[in-house]
C-alpha cells in the first residue's frame, strides 16, 4: 500500500508541475522585487505574435530599487533595446526572463543565481501608475507565457488511491 501511496504522492507533485507549464520540477523560482510588488498590469497574451498585447507583468517598484534573478540561469543580453535597457536571462527547460527598464550590473555569459541582484530599476515605464514599474517577461521559445506563473502558489490536491 505504502507503494503505491508514494506514486500518487509522485504524480500529483509532476502534475502539479506540468499544470503550471513553465517551470521544470527542480527548478525554482521568486519574485523579481522583494519585498513582494504589487501587480500593476496583469499579462495579456497576444492572439498572434505581432498582435497587440501586454507580452508580461508591471510590477510596482521604486526607483533604484535593486531588481533580482527570478531563477538560476545564464545571462543572455544585459543592454539597450529600443532605448530601454534591459536584461534578459535563460533558464533551464527553455525558459527566458526578460526585465525592463533595468540598468545592468551583470554581462552577458555570467551566471546568475536565484534571487542575486542583475541591475536597479530605472523609472520612465510607459503606462505606469507608480514611480517606476519593473516590465517582467517570459517565453520559451517564440511562445509567451505569463510569468506569473513562475511564482504563485498552486495547491496541491490529492486525490485517493484507488485499488489496494
Amino acid at each position: 500500500m505504502l507503494r503505491g501511496a508514494r506514486r500518487g504522492v509522485a504524480f500529483a507533485v509532476i502534475s502539479c508541475c506540468v499544470a503550471v507549464g513553465t517551470a521544470s520540477a527542480d527548478t525554482r523560482f521568486d519574485w523579481p522585487l522583494a519585498p513582494r510588488p504589487h501587480v500593476e498590469r496583469a499579462f495579456d497574451k497576444p492572439a498572434e505574435n505581432w498582435l497587440p498585447g501586454h507580452r508580461g507583468v508591471d510590477l510596482g517598484g521604486s526607483a533604484g530599487q535593486s531588481v533580482l534573478a527570478a531563477g538560476d540561469g545564464i545571462v543572455v543580453f544585459a543592454g539597450v533595446v529600443a532605448g530601454k535597457p534591459t536584461v534578459s536571462i535563460d533558464h533551464s527547460g527553455g525558459l527566458r526572463t526578460t526585465y525592463e527598464p533595468v540598468t545592468a550590473v551583470v554581462r552577458t555569459g555570467e551566471r546568475v543565481a536565484a534571487r542575486s541582484v542583475i541591475g536597479t530599476l530605472e523609472t520612465g515605464h510607459e503606462g505606469c501608475a507608480v514611480e517606476a514599474c519593473l516590465h517582467w517577461g517570459l517565453r520559451r521559445g517564440r511562445e509567451y507565457l505569463d510569468p506569473l506563473g513562475l511564482v504563485r502558489s498552486h495547491p496541491l490536491r490529492l486525490k485517493p488511491l484507488k485499488g489496494g
